[in-house]
């Protein structure tokens, strides 16, 4: 078995004979082999053994039978106990999410605190052929049908390449015990009802079923690895063009593997790809996504609000300006209110008014359902909804647009858009009132 364990190491570059490894041992057939090959293989190792207490005598004499192993072979064993059940209790997760966590957690600081290479841990291919099937029972993306992989940061599985069977093939031609676990017998977990019932049945159908699986999984991590090499392009924008994944053919892998990162789900993904331009879909960590004819944007639900393309922003909702004077908006940004000589500003972040037609207070605030202005030239009202579609403007932009509103209800600047006609610098105006958002 050895020369097989020793070709897939090289392939995969997993292990250094200069390096120290722990190797987890929970004193299960898979684990004992694991540390017996590796130490007759000439590597550097230690083990590991925590006692979850969760089995009661079982778990203690797991926990002497790892002691009495690692004293045959001169290894150096640690060991570690856990009120598992308490940690579940205080952490709101499941008894086996508790002991997962417990494990690696203890792992990883005994890791940095030996100065070791890697954690060997001993899942076979017979795991990795179950993990793509609970995968599929459950539903999942091509990264679930790939398997269990060979390397997850400091995690090692050298025993990828081997099967339960001829693992227990060779302790038993080394004499070798081992404990079983009593629980691993009972098909009431998931795991174990595809372990004990589902996989003999595809046996039956072809032999060669795991052997199968397993290779079609290590295609498939080829074909992602292409996948992601592409999806990489694109991980760090919050604005996605459809358009320029079409040469790929689909469109529905990158996008996952982008909104992913922002907490949507693949059905999310279905929705958003199959919706109208405008259509926006929430996900439950916070952030909107919205097409946009054919481009995505992702932005957070609770956004600050901006003058159009433009970089002023304003975190609350309203901010009231009583008379002239300098205004903080946020820590980037401030509003400076002033009357002056008269002329007319090309700056879109500098409004200039007829003074004497403004009232104080000035609010600003973002746009509202309704809001109407009289655009600067013209005579009649328009709905600012339908001045920023004329503009193009998208729907994450049309929500955080902001205007300037006088005492009487006139809107008299939309913020680097338009200023009102009826607020406008004319021949008549003696004095300008200037308002400016100025960038910290």
């Amino acid at each position: 078995m050895w020369s097989k364990v020793g070709d897939y190491i090289k392939k995969h570059k997993l292990l250094n004979v200069n390096d120290l490894y722990l190797v987890a041992l929970s004193g299960g057939a898979d684990s004992v082999a694991l540390l017996l090959l590796l130490k007759e293989a000439g590597y550097n190792v230690h083990a590991a053994h925590c006692n979850f207490h969760l089995r009661g005598a079982e778990s203690d004499r797991d926990e002497a039978f790892c002691v009495e192993h690692c004293q045959q072979l001169g290894v150096e064993l640690h060991r570690a106990h856990f009120d598992t059940r308490e940690y579940a209790e205080l952490h709101k997760v499941s008894i086996e999410m508790a002991a997962r966590e417990l494990r690696y957690k203890w792992f990883d600081q005994l890791r940095q605190d030996m100065g070791a290479a890697g954690i060997c841990v001993a899942h076979h291919r017979d795991d990795s052929v179950e993990t793509v099937l609970l995968n599929l029972v459950r539903g999942t993306g091509l990264r679930g049908l790939t398997g269990i992989q060979p390397r997850n940061g400091f995690i090692l599985r050298p025993f990828l390449c081997v099967s339960r069977a001829e693992i227990e093939a060779f302790l038993s031609g080394r004499g070798q015990k081992y404990v079983t676990d009593s629980t691993n017998l009972e098909a009431d977990a998931l795991r174990n009802k595809v372990r004990l019932q589902v996989l003999p049945l595809l046996c039956e159908l072809n032999p060669a079923v795991s052997e199968n699986i397993q290779r079609t999984a290590e295609n498939l991590v080829e074909a992602q690895k292409i996948l992601d090499a592409i999806s990489d392009n694109y991980k760090d924008s919050n604005i996605l063009e459809l358009s320029e994944l079409e040469k790929y053919g689909s469109s529905e892998y990158v996008v996952f593997e982008w909104l992913k990162n922002y907490g949507f789900n693949g059905s999310q993904v279905h929705q958003i790809l199959d919706a109208d331009s405008g259509g926006i879909v929430s996900s439950a960590s916070g952030y909107d996504v919205l097409k946009d004819r054919t481009r995505l944007i992702v932005e957070k639900t609770d956004v600050t609000y901006q003058a159009h393309r433009n970089v002023i922003s304003m975190t609350s909702k309203r901010i009231v300006v009583p008379e002239e004077g300098t205004y903080i908006l946020d820590e980037n940004s401030k509003v400076k209110v002033r009357k002056c000589a008269v002329y007319v500003s090309k700056n879109p972040k500098i409004a200039t008014l007829d003074a004497d037609k403004v009232v104080f207070p000035l609010t600003i605030r973002r746009v509202e359902e309704g809001d109407w202005m009289v655009p600067y030239g013209m005579k009649g009202r328009k709905l600012l909804s339908d001045l920023m579609t004329g503009l193009k403007m998208n729907v994450f932009e049309k929500r955080r647009q902001l205007v300037v509103v006088d005492a009487q209800g006139v809107i008299v600047w939309v913020v680097g858009l338009r200023t009102d006609h009826r607020v406008a610098v004319g021949d008549q105006t003696k004095t300008v009132l200037e308002i400016s958002f100025v960038t910290l």
